[in-house]
């Protein structure tokens, strides 16, 4: 058994919201096994909200960033998540034993009201935080066979 970390890369088209969520929690859920990056094909700024609904659960994304992709095509990941479906397709190979996971995640950023903008953003957060504890009890698994 080898105590290395798991490198894990978080993509979405942004990296301002789905993404940004997606590594606050596989860092708060998974413990040290995991080193966890983000980024996005178009990155801009991190989505105020999305910084609300993890304060939430008491996860402090606000000094999170938004990144380019293109700042991690030379690093090798263990894993490559991507949670929206443009980043699914457009998503480049990377080096190394990356295994690819696609998760479905709905976007949060839509039209309507605060109160419906803060549903939508707990919404696709929570859907994230069942999909980590899921990923992170298969890893742990997997780690002990």
């Amino acid at each position: 058994m080898t105590d290395k970390k798991k490198r894990v890369l978080i993509l979405c088209t942004g990296n301002v919201a789905r993404s940004q969520m997606g590594e606050g929690l596989l860092r708060h859920l998974g413990g040290d096994r995991f080193e966890v990056f983000s980024a996005g094909l178009v990155p801009s700024y991190v989505r105020p909200n999305a910084i609300t609904v993890m304060n939430e659960l008491g996860i402090d994304i606000s000094h999170h960033r938004s990144k380019s992709l293109n700042e991690y095509l030379d690093t090798a990941f263990d894993f490559v998540i991507t949670v929206c479906d443009h980043a699914s397709e457009h998503c480049p190979v990377f080096p190394g034993p990356a295994k690819r996971i696609h998760w479905s995640i709905d976007d949060p950023v839509a039209p309507g009201g605060e109160e419906a903008q803060l549903e939508a953003f707990r919404h696709a957060r929570d859907d994230l935080r069942q999909r980590i504890l899921t990923f992170v009890a298969q890893e742990k698994g997997a780690a002990g066979n």
